[in-house]
């Protein structure tokens, strides 16, 4: 960078903000390093960027580029103009830049056909030297897309952020290539983003290059979602694709297809960019995936107040754990871009915790997680335990532990689903727990307080979803739902959504009261697998619902939604800010799209109930969990992979004993509406 000014405040905010896939232990040294440097008056520094406007590889000369900087909410303020020269470069000098929270990023229209317009979203900070092309343009939108309105980005400021910090994931901006976490093996080789990515900009250069102007219409049509106008640009054309990218995936690749023929000995088309989308794809959403951290067989998803993602997770990674035999897990922490914070294969760990289920629960400033082993854990935001074992009124007297409910109030919840009970917390303090009985339950499961500050509990071995007033249980109520009721959610209205891994009138399976959970997973898939053998349960004929009960107790269809199909023994279940429903299609190895109580939003015979989408990709495994964060994102918890390798005990394949629990978490992009975090009681739309 060619500074006016240094300052070693700079460039510490640089590298952990503008950077945010830098290594853990940078972050690490960085954050030593501020606690003897005063932060909070960072001078405004100027620098120089020089940068380069391509089109699949050729410069594009006299486009007009604007650089823009956004703080949120408020409308983005124009930096500085220019244009290209003739070889397609531009600089802007004297740029000011502080440590503001302001998001900066760049917009270009013009060159070879008025349709071409570009965007690159740069981070924190201007960089000394940019590449904008086809490909910055299609991560910048699909990372951003709940936030632009033709060359606006605006929001609620967390989301911005997070959403600027993920699109160098998929491309860098300084260089306009791949970024590293789309290359990595993980994502590279097990999804089909890659192909995508380059299959969406192979079709923008299309547009300003090859295509004539049918071509251009049947593509600006294709890309809209028919809520709004035709887009006029190819700008405005991903971004509409990244809103709803199942509205057109066909039509989309047929005109792919025109632009770069397949020849006819299968030999390769003439697309700027390998590997493309040999098939047409059910959708066209940009998802990674993201290990490491002690990431194995995560349970339930939370999100913290500034973006980061937490789960508690069932085994400890490289373990051969499944049912039969395990090793529990700890708990683990993503930054918001998806790097790993949380130690390796361990996670964070203490307190006499072994192994999570569906227990992590989220206050304003603490996780709390319960254990298999009936231990609770409660830690800082940085993962720092907050007392001991022994701080718990109930320590070693309870059973298997569930899921973890937060109230308004600040009370935390805890399912014992072992006992048929519950543990109540006033406050969230661990000193002040007392056990709840409350009749009914049957092996609770999933909990959420609405804001009346009335428990709703799920129970795993029935079809009953059981409400109480927290001052007094004696008065508690229940309502019929699917068979093995699970994860919960209440939307904005303080309508419960509860999925269920069977549909009404399916056969419970026989549990003995007091199963151990893991024995009860045992149980169960022993149980469904001879069912699946025979056909009686399928992709074509699946099982499970989620239902919605309104506060008034009734229910619009009290025999719940199956979504055509579209639901197959669903897991979680989340809100987001627009009250649709995102659910974990557990057999169904999927993330699903519900269409909530209020289908705003939504295209014209969307109605409440039908599955929008079901998404699907090599790196989503079989899902128990989906969350929202402020950006729009949909992060899902990957819990098991090969059903064999957790259910087989007598000799299993070697190879495979280390794939039981699912392998990471996986991320959406932009693909929900933004939700304030963490998602304490009812839905939200963030400030």
């Amino acid at each position: 960078m060619k500074y006016k000014i240094t300052s070693i405040q700079y460039r510490i905010r640089f590298l952990n903000l503008g950077m945010l896939s830098a290594h853990i232990s940078i972050r690490g040294a960085i954050t030593s390093l501020l606690l003897g440097i005063a932060v909070t008056s960072l001078p405004a520094l100027a620098l120089d960027m020089e940068g380069a406007l391509t089109l699949g590889g050729k410069a594009i000369p006299g486009a007009k580029v604007t650089l823009w900087k956004t703080a949120g909410t408020a409308s983005p303020e124009t930096i500085k103009e220019t244009s290209t020269d003739a070889e397609g470069h531009f600089e802007l000098q004297n740029l000011k830049s502080s440590d503001d929270g302001n998001i900066y990023y760049i917009t270009t229209e013009g060159g070879p056909h008025e349709g071409v317009a570009l965007m690159s979203v740069l981070g924190t900070a201007p960089l000394s030297s940019v590449v904008i092309n086809e490909l910055t343009t299609v991560a910048s939108v699909f990372t951003s897309a709940r936030f632009i309105d033709g060359v606006t980005i605006s929001g609620n400021p967390l989301g911005v952020r997070i959403a600027a910090g993920n699109a160098p994931n998929l491309v860098d901006p300084a260089t306009g290539k791949w970024g590293s976490v789309l290359l990595d093996p993980f994502n590279s080789t097990q999804n089909t983003t890659l192909a995508r990515l380059n299959t969406l900009g192979s079709m923008i250069v299309a547009f300003g290059t090859t295509a004539d102007e049918d071509w251009r219409t049947e593509f600006l049509n294709a890309a809209s979602t028919g809520m709004g106008e035709i887009p006029r640009n190819t700008l405005e054309a991903l971004s509409s694709v990244a809103r709803a990218p199942w509205t057109n995936p066909a039509q989309l690749f047929e005109l792919f297809g025109k632009a770069y023929p397949q020849p006819e000995d299968g030999s390769r088309r003439e697309a700027p960019y390998v590997p493309y989308l040999a098939y047409a794809p059910k959708d066209f959403a940009m998802i990674l995936s993201f290990a490491g951290g002690g990431i194995f067989a995560p349970g339930k998803l939370q999100v913290d107040v500034e973006g980061n993602i937490w789960s508690g997770v069932n085994w400890m990674p490289g373990s051969q754990s499944g049912v039969y035999h395990n090793i529990g897990g700890g708990t683990i922490k993503l930054s918001p871009n998806g790097t790993a914070l949380s130690p390796p294969i361990t996670g964070f760990t203490g307190m006499g915790v072994d192994g999570i289920g569906w227990g992590t629960g989220m206050t304003k400033d603490r996780v709390w997680v319960s254990s298999f082993n009936g231990s609770i854990g409660v830690m800082d935001l940085e993962g720092r335990q907050i007392g001991q074992e022994s701080d718990f009124p109930m320590a070693g007297k309870v059973g298997d532990l569930m899921g973890v409910g937060v109230a308004d109030n600040g009370d935390v919840w805890i399912a014992d689903a072992t006992k048929n009970q519950l543990l109540h917390f006033p406050g969230g303090e661990p000193k002040d727990g007392v056990v709840v009985n409350v009749e009914g339950l049957k092996s609770p499961f999933g909990i959420a307080i609405d804001a009346q500050n009335r428990v709703w509990v799920s129970s795993s071995q029935s079809n009953i979803v059981t409400r109480f007033p927290a001052g007094d249980p004696s008065k508690a109520e229940s309502f019929e739902v699917g068979v093995i009721a699970r994860g919960v959610a209440l939307d904005s209205k303080g309508n419960l959504w509860v999925a269920s891994n069977m549909s009404p009138g399916f056969p419970q399976p026989t549990l003995p009261p007091g199963t151990p959970v893991m024995k009860q997973f045992q149980l169960m898939t022993e149980q469904m697998l001879p069912t699946m053998a025979k056909g009686t349960i399928s992709a074509a004929k699946p099982t499970g619902v989620l239902n919605m009960i309104r506060p008034d107790g009734s229910q619009p269809a009290p025999k719940g939604f199956s979504g055509d199909k579209g639901v197959f023994i669903p897991w979680g279940v989340s809100i987001d800010g627009n009250d649709d429903v995102w659910f974990g299609n557990f057999w169904g190895r999927g993330v699903g799209l519900m269409a909530g109580d209020d289908t705003r939003g939504h295209p014209e015979g969307i109605k409440i109930g039908d599955v929008v989408h079901v998404f699907q990709s090599g790196s989503i495994q079989m899902i128990t969990d989906v969350v929202v964060d402020q950006a729009g994102n949909a992060w899902a918890a990957n819990n098991w992979n090969d059903v064999n390798a957790v259910v087989d005990n007598i000799d299993p394949a070697r190879a495979s004993t280390t794939w039981g629990g699912g392998t990471g978490i996986s991320v959406i992009y932009g693909v929900a509406s933004p939700v304030s975090v963490p998602a304490i009681g009812q839905a939200r739309k963030p400030n």
